[in-house]
């Protein structure tokens, strides 16, 4: 392991932490931009792995940091990752909501939160998009994305185990049907 490895893992993160508007979510493009294509730390087979394992975990979707440090740099890449992705933007949103909350009502408050809805939503596509271009899954994998995203619009209280039951019931079934190539 390279000694500078958990500070370049820090200096990664830490501004993802501080652009992470809508959740963790939101910043998935850019930490796969930084990770696979700027510093090369993981292949993107090893980077739909790791999100992999970070959603199939308890906890946070975002323990993906903890995952890629670990990979990278083991126990102190693992703590530098997550203290990164985690610490500067929980530091920012105490300091956020204490504001917040002093000046709740007022015309400005309800513009600003209002027009910041779309930034997050745009940039937790950004992440969905990323993924499903790394994934591999081709035509398919958009194709059950976007209907369950459909599914979810119509239907929010659809429960989410379902849709992943159902979801991959479907891509089993057409790729035992079709071959790897659907």
């Amino acid at each position: 392991m390279r000694d500078d490895l958990p500070l370049g893992l820090l200096i990664v993160f830490v501004p993802f932490s501080l652009l992470s508007i809508g959740g963790g979510a939101s910043v998935l493009a850019g930490i796969q931009h930084q990770v696979v294509d700027v510093h090369h730390w993981v292949t993107a087979r090893e980077f739909v792995d790791l999100f992999a394992l970070s959603r199939a975990a308890p906890g946070p979707g975002t323990m993906l940091a903890t995952a890629i440090g670990w990979h990278v740099a083991g126990w102190m890449g693992a703590l530098a990752a997550t203290v990164g992705l985690f610490l500067p933007s929980s530091l920012l949103c105490y300091a956020v909501v204490q504001f917040w909350n002093r000046h709740r009502g007022k015309s400005w408050h309800t513009a600003l939160e209002e027009g910041l809805a779309p930034v997050g939503s745009g940039l937790f596509l950004a992440g969905v998009v990323s993924i499903l271009r790394i994934g591999g899954g081709g035509v398919l994998a958009w194709v059950l994305a976007i209907g369950s995203a459909g599914l979810l619009t119509w239907r929010p209280k659809l429960h989410p185990l379902l849709l992943f039951a159902v979801g991959g019931a479907i891509f089993v079934a057409v790729r035992a049907y079709f071959g790897p190539s659907a």
